[in-house]
């Protein structure tokens, strides 16, 4: 029986229809059997993917610097470890990526974003990055939400062994700026149909490096990073069962930090780097899924969601003279609810409906405060259809937003919207597909937009973005030669983003208040070539990634700066990663280079940020023993000591080292 899941799974992901081995009530003893064939991806919006091995041998300490290796991604880096980090999806701005993690979305109804630093690769088995929404349509309302979404998915349990029961995965890392960051996994076969995973991680960093500071022409003095420390521990708990002709999965997680903000260079006080700031944060939720198929053709999914998440953050004058004084709390409150029917009306034609219900709740300790709290009702419809060589999927979402506050006529109101999705792919050969979709879709103004003292403006307007993209994909593999596969991916973009919604100044400068006056219009090209490669017994892994981005400015036609490219948006970026594998060996060489930028939509010389690049370096060596396995990895970071900075005034470290020792039981 679960191989049958297993296979209806596979499909189901593509084309929403079951297999007649899903019948099957009975457990069916195979012989192993061998199948070749060439695969066909029925994919009709491939995504981007990081995923096991891959993943894993990357040089990087979070899912934020993973993300960089994927083509349209910009992401905004406050410096080292403890900064804050965002993701930007082909230049349409932070708020409107959703990011899941294990099929539901985090959320953060303050400010609408998520510091993707603090995800950690520890127990990730796969990243991924979808631009307009998954091919799937069997799937939460929520996954219809965004312009574009990135996918977290942790590790599930699998036993290789006949007659395992425990896996354990004990972890030391450490290296330059004192860093510290042991984790451990450990999953337990429960019975037949139940698992368990639990993993925990502590990382502490001083956040103490040197940079090289310069005021005009070249770099005349070295300076260290100051109040970048870092004190992290995270706990996840996760439950995996499998029914007769379904699975459901269950995960608690618990996340606490304490950081430093280093805040901003001042080049114009040289030596002056006295920041002080400080935050906390701790954020639990519990949450859990249930995929059941009810009969050959209906098949339901339930998911939910608690979430509370705390934030404190400090600026002490006492401590830093030129801060001014901030002692602030925040507590949001979530809970989510969603359910979800796909029917086969044919084994070529699905249809499904998605109903989702969202609460959302803040509280903080801030003068006049309102403390608002938002209904979400989303609902879904999508058909997939998929007939010979053409494919095709539409969807329709309808969002309701009802806003509260305790105070009345402070409430922002309701807002309704319906927003569509088309989406075409045709098959030109068995390794060639072209495609195309278009999607209309809106984020609302945040709490912090909408309510936050002195500056919140009830009256926003949510902000639009529309999507055009059409793209070529190219897959092949081969038994024999050097070159045993290759996929090669293309799309050409052009986005708009209507009533954008930007902080503009009052009468009194030291007040200011968020409008709708923004226009922006995006013209891209986004391509990635993956290949595996197998020369003698070593095998070799390549992936390269490259974006043009012209992210235009055009709010006032009337400013010298119109159609000024976006702040930080690089014209062209580029990315590649070579990975080798030889017995018990394994090197991983990864470059990102990102091109050319302003600072400001204002494209003048004082604005202009240089480009830069990075290279990293890894080595790691598997010994096995009778119980166990032990592989050691050394990793160089910046090998050539590239000062740089993703963000204005906030230097990156420079070539930086970490070891990291595994215990595999």
């Amino acid at each position: 029986m679960l191989l049958c899941m297993c296979v209806w799974h596979a499909a189901a992901q593509d084309v929403g229809v079951r297999s007649d081995a899903d019948r099957l009530d009975s457990v069916q003893r195979l012989s192993e059997v061998t199948v070749m064939a060439r695969q066909q991806s029925r994919a009709v919006i491939p995504m981007q993917q990081l995923s096991g091995e891959a993943l894993q041998r990357l040089s990087v300490h979070s899912v934020a610097d993973a993300m960089r290796y994927f083509s349209g991604v910009q992401i905004k880096d406050y410096g080292g470890i403890g900064g804050l980090k965002t993701v930007n999806i082909r230049s349409l701005g932070t708020s409107h990526t959703g990011v899941f993690y294990d099929g539901i979305q985090l959320g953060n109804a303050q400010n609408g974003q998520i510091d993707m630093g603090r995800f950690s690769l520890d127990n990730m088995e796969a990243l991924s990055l979808c631009n307009g929404q998954k091919s799937n349509i069997f799937q939460p309302a929520k996954d219809f939400a965004s312009a574009s979404a990135v996918y977290m998915q942790t590790r599930r349990p699998v036993f290789s062994k006949e007659g395992k029961n425990c896996n354990l995965n004990i972890a030391v890392k450490g290296g330059s700026f004192a860093t510290v960051n042991p984790s451990v996994l450990w999953e337990q076969r429960l019975s037949d149909f139940l698992s368990s995973a639990f993993n925990a991680e502590f990382l502490y960093t001083s956040g103490r490096y040197r940079f090289h500071y310069t005021k005009k022409d070249g770099y005349d003095t070295t300076e260290v990073r100051r109040n970048g420390d870092v004190r992290s521990l995270r706990l996840e708990h996760g439950i995996f069962g499998q029914t007769r002709r379904g699975e459901w999965r269950t995960k608690a997680y618990f996340y606490n930090s304490e950081r430093g903000y280093p805040g901003a260079v001042v080049r114009e006080e040289p030596g002056r780097f006295n920041h002080q700031d400080r935050q906390w944060d701790c954020s639990a939720f519990l949450q859990g899924s249930l995929r059941q198929h009810l009969s050959a053709r209906y098949s339901l999914l339930l998911s939910g969601k608690l979430a509370y998440d705390y934030l404190h953050y400090l600026s002490d004058p006492r401590m830093d003279v030129t801060a001014m004084y901030t002692d602030n709390r925040y507590r949001q409150t979530e809970a989510y609810f969603s359910l979800a029917h796909l029917y086969n009306i044919k084994e070529w034609w699905a249809v499904s409906l998605s109903n989702d219900l969202q609460y959302n709740y803040l509280d903080a300790d801030l003068v006049n405060f309102v403390y608002p709290a938002r209904w979400t009702v989303l609902t879904a419809m999508s058909t997939s259809l998929h007939r010979g060589n053409v494919s095709a999927q539409a969807s329709l979402l309808h969002t309701c937003v009802n806003d509260h506050t305790r105070g009345k006529g402070g409430a922002a109101g309701s807002n309704s919207r319906f927003t569509p999705t088309v989406v075409l792919a045709y098959t030109l050969s068995p390794d060639i597909t072209l495609r195309a979709f278009y999607k209309r879709i809106f984020r609302m103004p945040t709490f912090n937009d909408l309510y936050y003292t002195f500056i919140g403006n009830k009256e926003l307007k949510p902000e639009y973005t529309t999507q055009y993209d059409l793209g070529i994909t190219y897959g092949a593999r081969w038994e024999h030669g050097i070159l045993h596969s290759l996929e090669v991916q293309t799309d050409g973009y052009y986005n708009e983003v209507e009533d954008k919604i930007v902080a503009m100044p009052t009468s009194n400068q030291f007040r200011w208040t968020m409008m709708n006056f923004g226009m922006c219009r995006i013209l891209g090209l986004d391509a990635s070539v993956k290949a595996d490669w197998r020369i003698g017994q070593a095998h070799v892994s390549t992936h390269v990634a490259y974006t043009y981005n012209r992210a235009m400015d055009c709010t006032d036609r009337r400013s010298p700066f119109y159609g000024g490219q976006l702040p930080y948006i690089p014209w062209h970026s580029f990315s590649a990663i070579v990975g080798l594998t030889w017995r018990q060996w394994a090197v991983n060489y990864s470059f990102i280079y990102t091109g050319e930028r302003y600072e400001s939509s204002a494209n003048i010389p004082e604005n202009y940020s240089k480009p830069w690049y990075t290279s990293d370096l890894s080595l790691s060596r598997t010994f096995s023993f009778t119980r166990f396995a032990l592989r050691a990895t050394a990793e160089v970071n910046n090998v050539f000591n590239q000062q740089y900075e993703v963000v204005q005034c906030y230097p990156m470290p420079g070539t930086n080292f970490k070891l990291k020792i595994n215990v595999i039981i």
